[in-house]
Order: structure tokens, then C-alpha cells, then sequence
């Protein structure tokens, strides 16, 4: 597309792109392209300097949930049933192009200088993207797109992600202000379950919410979100997520989150809940709920906490680990498992788990204690016809010794 005069001045003046400024470029064009291929010179250009130019045809697309650009151009999603290329290849240029804009479009600055960038897009989505010579090829780029429906808890109940029965003990939780932790793999649902069960905080909470980048959407009247910062290309100006934590508990909180722990802030995190933050969560990412003490025990080394320590804070911390997982297109809470203090020892124990099918398969020996917790008849098991429950001797409450 050529470019009037006029429209160069601007471009020397320095006057970034908008979407008034893109209109009066097609509109350039009209006697050429006619009236009706105005309005599709005006997208395509909008696209390209304004959006995601070649990727926007998949970021539109509503069974997406994850984009990449790998360094050979190739372009692959995944719409629910795992990454699958799209038979698209983007030149090095154009996606270093790409990269640079969507960048600039989160806020971030990305050179040889800063040659990756972790931030979020205008649209919500989460943009990563990283430059050679720490890639092979050409730029990589990673987009997480959230979901364009934000879940209630009673979407996710009558979707099926976990058993009909089970839904009044995750309410029970979060009701009776235990702590938690959704624990999972990437993509396995962690931040969609997070984010519903939330919305079940009592209205009159103050809700803190600490994230690296923003990716929670909470349905509540009284949420507070404090956003950690990546320092500049000097190295300055860097807010971590451990600062933010420490910040959130000057803030008057009834309830802090961290929407991910995956560093050192899990000290302040710890600290928090042993000092009368009740009703605190967050997830972690962990292969299995046994795997939550030492997933927990790691974070801390980054802290300086030895394992003993980490421990020790953890039995006395965290009531509840719910875990889900991902099988092919389907993201479902396979477990609700209880943290029990053993001989001075964290100890994760199973109260309830389904098969890869959403039926509840088992009743675990943690049942009866968190159902006393929680109020509920432990006779009465959440499990429906198709539980085979297994032995369920007494397990202690958090805090106690056995």
C-alpha cells in the first residue's frame, strides 16, 4: 500500500498508529480499491500494525486457548486437545516484527538489550516471547489467551469439572475460611477454578490478589490487585512478587491470593497465613497432591528456608490441596485432599477423588476429619454409585500430632 503525503507527514511527525489513524490510510485507497474493499484494507492493515497481523485469524478464534510462534515460523494452537500446527509459517522478520509490536503493545520493551518479555496484551492474553541468540531460529512467541467467558462456580458445577456432590465441600472451604491450594499442570485448569471459587468469598472480604502477571478474573465487589513489574532494560524500577506480598499484608486483607507461587514470595505467603490470614489460597504447579510439600520445600530454597523450616510452616498453613488435571480436551478436579501435621511432618492425605470420567471412584481416609471440619455428616459421602470407598480410619485435623 502506498502512502499519500500526508499520511508520510504523520509518519515523520512520529504519531503512533491508531485506529483512526489506520482508517484514513484505507480511505486513501478508495479510488482505487472501491468502496467495498475499503473496509477490508482497513482490517488487513489494522491487523498489521495495530494487532496480531497474521496470528489474529487464530487469537479470534474462540477454541483457542494457546498460540506459539516457534523459531522456524511455524504457527501452532491448541484448541483443546494439545498443540497441533496450523500449517502456517511466518518469515523471521515479520515474526521479529510481531514480536517487537505485540511488546510495545503490553507495555515491555523487547531488543537485543531485552531480548525476552513476559507481559500482558491489551486483550487479556499473556504474550512471552523471546529473541535469538537465546532461541534458535527465529523469535519464539507464546500467547496465553484467556477465556472469553469467565466461569462461576456453578458454570464449572454444571459443566461437570468435578462431581455434582462435591460441589458443596469446595464451598464448605471456602466458607469456613480454610486455606487452600489448587495444585496442577500447565493448563490443567488451575487459574479457571481459582478464579470461580473466589467468587464465593463472602461480599464483605477484602480480597488481595498478587500476580506476576494479571490473569485472575474475579467476581467479587472487593478485590484488590497489586501486579509485580520486570525491571527496565538498566535493570531498575523492579517490584517482586515477594515485595508485593508484603505489601498486601499492610493493606488491611481479609484474604490474600497469590494467583501463582513460584518463588521466593512463598516465604511472606507462609508467614501470612501462620499470622491470622485465614481463608488464603493460591495454586502451585505440582504433577500429583503428594508432590504439593516438596513443590513447597523448593519454592522455599529459593527464599533461604530450609526444608525443616518450609515444613514446619506449611502443616501448620495449609488445610486443603485441590488438584486438577487435563485429559485431552477435558479439565477436571481429580482430587480434594487434606494437609495433616504427622509426627511435626506435612502430610497430604486424600478425602475424595474421580475418574478421568468426573465420577467419583474413591472415598479416602482424610474424609471423615475434613468433613468434620467442614461441618458435614462424613457418613453421608459426596461419592455417588459409583464410589468404592476404601478404609476410612480417624485422620487427624491440621495442627495435631499422631
Amino acid at each position: 500500500m502506498t502512502l499519500s503525503p500526508a499520511m508520510w507527514q504523520r509518519v515523520r511527525a512520529g504519531l503512533p498508529p491508531d485506529p483512526l489513524r489506520v482508517a484514513d490510510v484505507a480511505l486513501q485507497e478508495a479510488g482505487a480499491l472501491g468502496a467495498e474493499r475499503v473496509a477490508e484494507s482497513r482490517e488487513a492493515l489494522a491487523a498489521r500494525v495495530l494487532g496480531a497481523g497474521p496470528l489474529e485469524t487464530w487469537l479470534d478464534d474462540p477454541a483457542v486457548t494457546d498460540l506459539a510462534v516457534n523459531g522456524d515460523g511455524r504457527v501452532w494452537v491448541d484448541r483443546g486437545d494439545g498443540m497441533e500446527w496450523t500449517g502456517a509459517i511466518v518469515a523471521a522478520d515479520d515474526a521479529r516484527a510481531l514480536a517487537v509490536r505485540l511488546a510495545a503493545r503490553a507495555g515491555r520493551r523487547l531488543d537485543e538489550a531485552s531480548p525476552w518479555v513476559d507481559g500482558q496484551l491489551p486483550s487479556g492474553a499473556r504474550l512471552h516471547a523471546v529473541l535469538p541468540p537465546l532461541v534458535a531460529g527465529g523469535p519464539h512467541i507464546t500467547i496465553r489467551i484467556p477465556a472469553r467467558d469467565h466461569l462461576s462456580f456453578g458454570a464449572l458445577e454444571g459443566a461437570g469439572m468435578f462431581p455434582s456432590a462435591w460441589g458443596v465441600v469446595l464451598r464448605e472451604v471456602v466458607a469456613r475460611r480454610l486455606a487452600f491450594v489448587v495444585s496442577g499442570g500447565t493448563g490443567a485448569g488451575k487459574t479457571t477454578l481459582l478464579a470461580a471459587l473466589l467468587g464465593l468469598v463472602d461480599p464483605t472480604d477484602r480480597v488481595l490478589v498478587v500476580e506476576d502477571v494479571r490473569e485472575l478474573h474475579v467476581d467479587h465487589p472487593h478485590v484488590v490487585r497489586l501486579e509485580a513489574r520486570p525491571p527496565n532494560v538498566e535493570g531498575m524500577g523492579e517490584v517482586t512478587m515477594t515485595t508485593l506480598v508484603r505489601q498486601s499484608l499492610r493493606m488491611r486483607p481479609d484474604r490474600i491470593v497469590v494467583g501463582e507461587v513460584r518463588g521466593a514470595e512463598v516465604r511472606e505467603l507462609l508467614a501470612a497465613l501462620n499470622t491470622g490470614h485465614e481463608g488464603g489460597c493460591g495454586t502451585v504447579h505440582a504433577n500429583a497432591p503428594e508432590d504439593v510439600v516438596a513443590r513447597f520445600e523448593a519454592l522455599g530454597a529459593l527464599a533461604g528456608l530450609g526444608p525443616a523450616a518450609v515444613r514446619a510452616q506449611l502443616a501448620a498453613a495449609v488445610d486443603v490441596v485441590v488438584h486438577v488435571t487435563r485429559r485431552g480436551g477435558a479439565r477436571r478436579v481429580q482430587t480434594i485432599s487434606a494437609l495433616f501435621r504427622r509426627g511435626g511432618e506435612p502430610v497430604v492425605e486424600t478425602a475424595l477423588s474421580s475418574d478421568d470420567g468426573g465420577r467419583v471412584s474413591e472415598v479416602g481416609p482424610a474424609w471423615p476429619a475434613l468433613a468434620c471440619r467442614l461441618g458435614l455428616d462424613a457418613d453421608a459421602v459426596p461419592a455417588g454409585p459409583a464410589a468404592t470407598p476404601r478404609q476410612r480410619g480417624d485422620a487427624p485435623g491440621r495442627g495435631s500430632a499422631s
